[in-house]
């Protein structure tokens, strides 16, 4: 986590102070080196320092420690910043005092807590910092959490609080606990995650000086002692509670160990809080699957994101679509069919074979039907599903989606009765479920059970054994052409592919499918945007692009399933085109 965590302190006598911050050093950093003289890797194993040798040396030697991260002190030199004498409320650690270093071997990462920033440019950054969080940027009520900077001086989260202290000023003193970074989206992030843990670390410091002040008051009463003096307008101000300087934090504490111990925590919040969130870099431009996925998502003015469910009723009937719900076809519909019989209600999950993915598929149908199944598919004509076990009618539906882009799927899983094409092109049914003479495009595939159950009996030798038994067929009822389009003899082949892993085969199809949307893209702006054409000018752009006439086929079918985004914008480029 590219930050700096410091605990800053308002004192009577110099203002707001930098007491004690910590920040990351990286391998990476060109500032940064190892050892000159390479003892530390050969006495302590692959022990290793990151930070420079001017600002830390470990008095001692690196070696005997094996655990992932070390603490050890280390000396430090006279930091590049301005010399400002100190007293000793705003001094954590004496001149020539060590510091604190925490190794992470894994990482390479050094954690370096000292009294202030050695870089001159990371000073002004936090002391700037610090200024503004002890004095002009406080929440309501001088305590908690608010954030401030801009992009020059960086961006700070400053979280404000009181210590009690019987000789002070009001008998407490002000503190704060700042995290400067420079990348405001990153830090926003963290807030949750920055304000619970450093909540923690001030409930830590507060219950210690609370028990100290109590301590004190019982022992020996102040608050009668000072009321009772004499005290003139001219020494109020800066009158304390005793001859004695400000106390320091450790007598305030009772704690010797106190800035050690803060040295871990907040060694802790910057490891933890750079593992909890990771950058993803991204190959390229969205694919259009993740547009549709995205133009699903209607969201509220106030930044919610709106979901939609349908309930289903006891007695099988699915419910009437509420006002203001999407269509089936821009969700998946569920419904039961009616009069299910025993075997829909006493289906169990665990024991329904199901298929895995669209190669499993085509191993337990066979080539041949599988063949004529994905070209009625890849073309736009309805896949009808029956089977009388829901989980494995929508197990086939969830592979055969596997073919076509996102917006061309519109599935209802299992349903109580037959909807229309322009409803759905995947459709889960129940044998006994009868289809309108009207239907004339469509392909059935229909799942029949072995007669007794031994014989779905599993195996260990594979997944497919899980379908002994099992009957599927496939059924047109219009003829398809002889030539198969491309994509699919493409996508066949590498579903072929003894050699591709799944995951593998998953990105080639995701990149096969995307290739020829590019192809459906370029004949949209084509023919819809780019005004009326010929059908010998198709041709032409069809032979550019790499297609063929039995290509035309699938290229319609999924120009329907174009983001809406890109829908308008190619059709609003094209009008501005036509009055220009």
């Amino acid at each position: 986590m590219n930050a700096i965590i410091a605990l800053c302190h308002f004192c009577d006598l110099h203002g707001p102070s930098i007491l004690f911050c910590t920040q990351a050093f990286h391998s990476s950093d060109p500032q940064l080196a190892l050892s000159e003289t390479g003892e530390g890797d050969k006495e302590g194993g692959n022990e290793w320092c990151y930070v420079r040798e001017r600002q830390l040396r470990s008095p001692t030697p690196a070696g005997g420690s094996t655990g992932a991260t070390q603490s050890e002190a280390a000396e430090t030199s006279t930091p590049h910043v301005p010399t400002v004498s100190y007293c000793e409320a705003c001094r954590s650690l004496l001149p020539g005092q060590p510091g604190f270093i925490s190794n992470d071997q894994e990482a390479k990462v050094s954690y370096v807590s000292s009294q202030q920033p050695e870089r001159p440019e990371l000073f002004s950054i936090v002391r700037q910092a610090c200024l503004r969080s002890l004095s002009c940027e406080v929440c309501p009520g001088r305590e908690g959490p608010i954030f401030f900077g801009d992009d020059h001086r960086g961006h700070v989260l400053s979280y404000t609080f009181f210590m009690k202290d019987s000789q002070a000023r009001g008998f407490q003193h002000w503190y704060s606990i700042i995290v400067v970074m420079m990348d405001k989206v990153y830090l926003l992030n963290s807030w949750p995650f920055l304000v619970k843990y450093i909540r923690t670390v001030i409930d830590e410091l507060q219950d210690k000086a609370n028990k100290v002040y109590e301590t004190e008051q019982t022992r020996c009463p102040t608050r009668t002692h000072r009321l009772a003096m004499s005290l003139n307008p001219s020494t109020f101000r800066m009158h304390r509670g005793g001859s004695r300087p400000a106390r320091s934090l450790l007598e305030l504490t009772a704690d010797r160990q106190l800035f050690r111990r803060l040295h871990l925590q907040f060694t802790w919040i910057l490891k933890a809080g750079s593992n909890r969130l990771t950058e993803r870099l991204l190959e390229g431009p969205p694919t259009e699957d993740s547009v549709i996925d995205l133009e699903k998502q209607e969201e509220t003015e106030e930044g919610f994101v709106k979901l939609f469910s349908k309930k289903l009723l006891v007695d099988g009937e699915e419910n009437e679509e509420e006002e203001g719900a999407p269509q089936p076809e821009d969700h998946e519909e569920v419904a039961q069919w009616e009069g299910g019989g025993e075997e829909g209600e006493t289906e169990d999950p665990c024991k329904t074979p199901l298929f895995r993915n669209l190669r499993h598929l085509q191993r337990v149908f066979g080539y041949s039907q599988f063949h004529i199944l994905a070209h009625h598919v890849v073309i736009g004509n309805q896949v009808i599903v029956r089977g009388t076990r829901r989980h494995l009618v929508r197990s086939v539906i969830d592979a055969l989606k596997a073919l076509l882009p996102r917006g061309c799927c519109h599935v209802i899983n299992y349903s109580s009765r037959y909807e229309d094409t322009w409803r759905c092109n995947f459709l889960g049914l129940h044998p006994s479920t009868p289809l309108p003479p009207h239907v004339d495009r469509y392909v059935t595939v229909t799942l029949e059970e072995p007669a007794t159950e031994g014989a779905e009996t599993t195996s260990v030798d594979g997944a497919d054994d899980l379908f002994l038994g099992y009957k599927f067929s496939v059924a047109p009822s219009c003829d398809l052409p002889t030539s198969a389009p491309k994509v699919l003899e493409k996508i066949e082949a590498v579903l072929k592919n003894d050699h591709l892993a799944d995951p593998v085969v998953d990105q080639c199809l995701t990149c096969l499918k995307e290739e020829w949307m590019n192809k459906v893209k370029v004949l949209f702006r084509f023919t819809k945007a780019g005004g009326s054409r010929s059908e010998e000018d198709t041709r032409r752009l069809l032979q550019v692009v790499g297609a063929q006439g039995e290509d035309k086929a699938v290229l319609k079918f999924w120009m329907t399933g174009l983001s809406v985004q890109y829908r308008n914008h190619m059709l609003s480029s094209a009008i501005s085109n036509t009055v220009s």
